[in-house]
């Protein structure tokens, strides 16, 4: 009877009441929205390399490493010396090692140079290694192997050919357009800045960089492979590279001989701990959204606040009646903050359920455009604190007009 007498009751004033559902949905959606992004977006971002104990650099920012390394942000101050790469990847300690070339792009994409290495060891999330959707690792000077969103996003397949363009602008007007490169491999997608990289082997970078006027130009030319087998492809420095070790005991130590290095000035670094320091700097970012959507969700409350104490004048006669069949003064004390309660679990369901479908709608879209694989279950530990908070927050928000009611049933 008593959730019966609270449903008839908003239903009597169906016109507010479907208002301030609509504004506590809108608040909670992005309340949830926030929160389920953020929690995503920090895995997701922790997630992007894994396996990896350094990542070594020309001397700069442990940060800037990071990001033109991984994420492909950025230009690095200097390059690595072949020479240099060879040593440290024949260290004692050292299990494996992989080079990474950059400075072309391809339709605004990163053309990262490097070796099969990079499919054997390289690894992100739990130690999960990377996979094919279509084809193999190059083999040839001219193969390239595409991330998933440069396929996608470009509707590449195998066979295609691409041509790189120097620098890494959109548009370009110094194309290598000697030798295209033909795709042998599509990456399956991992989330990570891997999608949006195109691979290929540090001879082919060095061979579109060769002064042509001394090698043969003609595209698919078979003389040109075979020209290009006797020059020395050998790169002459390298943008950086990763360095697996034989036991993690020893990284801190590698990590310093490398950092003393005296051939020339390097910077190892941890990328575990320079992820950490990364994400830290975005933190008044983060809690600048949690607070924009706490606001937000307080201007509801108080809007759903107003409406029931409007809704108390109007309910005098409603009030008097049932004084009259003996409910108690608590009685309509409970009913007021039943109504609101009932109103604010409406506001959830609506609320998520639009977060859900619009995650549906949009999971495409963040994965194309922003590299962010954002998953469906949005009731995380987190969500379903916010939840309580937000029916907690409900039945303080309601105390007002349920004690004004109180007291008018008092009065009577």
């Amino acid at each position: 009877m008593f959730m019966r007498l609270a449903t008839k009751s908003l239903f009597n004033r169906k016109g507010s009441v479907l208002l301030t559902i609509m504004a506590m949905s809108v608040s909670i959606f992005v309340l949830l929205g926030v929160e389920h992004i953020r929690g995503q977006s920090k895995q997701s971002f922790n997630n992007t390399v894994s396996g990896v104990d350094l990542i070594v650099g020309a001397r700069t920012g442990s940060l800037n490493l990071l990001l033109y390394s991984v994420f492909r942000i950025g230009s690095p101050t200097n390059n690595i010396a072949w020479d240099t790469y060879q040593s440290i990847s024949n260290h004692a300690k050292v299990a494996w090692a992989i080079p990474i070339s950059l400075g072309d792009s391809h339709q605004g994409y990163r053309v990262m140079g490097t070796t099969t290495d990079y499919f054997s060891h390289f690894s992100y999330g739990n130690q999960r290694q990377l996979s094919f959707s279509q084809g193999k690792p190059f083999e040839e000077i001219f193969d390239v192997v595409l991330g998933a969103q440069v396929a996608k996003k470009l509707n590449y397949s195998l066979g295609d050919e691409i041509i790189l363009a120097h620098g890494l602008g959109k548009t370009s007007f110094s194309m290598h357009d000697q030798n295209p490169f033909k795709v042998v491999g599509i990456l399956a997608s991992t989330g990570t800045p891997v999608d949006q990289a195109v691979h290929v082997k540090l001879q082919g970078l060095e061979a579109i960089h060769l002064d042509w006027q001394q090698v043969a130009k003609q595209s698919g030319d078979a003389t040109v492979n075979e020209q290009l087998q006797n020059i020395n492809l050998e790169p002459k420095s390298i943008t950086a590279f990763m360095l697996g070790l034989n036991s993690r005991i020893a990284t801190f130590s590698v990590q310093r001989d490398i950092n003393n290095y005296r051939k020339e000035p390097l910077t190892a670094i941890l990328p575990g701990v320079a992820l950490s320091e990364l994400w830290q700097m975005m933190g008044f970012l983060e809690n600048t959204l949690r607070l924009i959507s706490g606001l937000i969700l307080i201007a509801a409350l108080l809007g759903l606040s107003a409406m029931m104490l409007a809704s108390i004048k109007e309910r005098e006669h409603e009030i008097h009646l049932l004084r009259v069949i003996g409910a108690p003064a608590s009685f309509l004390f409970l009913l007021i903050e039943l109504e609101a309660l009932l109103v604010s679990l409406a506001s959830m369901a609506i609320g998520s359920a639009g977060l859900y479908l619009s995650l549906i709608i949009a999971r495409d879209a963040l994965s194309t455009d922003f590299g962010l694989h954002i998953g469906l279950n949005i009731f995380s530990f987190s969500n379903i604190i916010f939840l309580a908070l937000v029916a907690g927050s409900t039945i303080i928000a309601a105390a007002i007009p349920s004690f004004t009611a109180y007291k008018s049933a008092n009065s009577l």
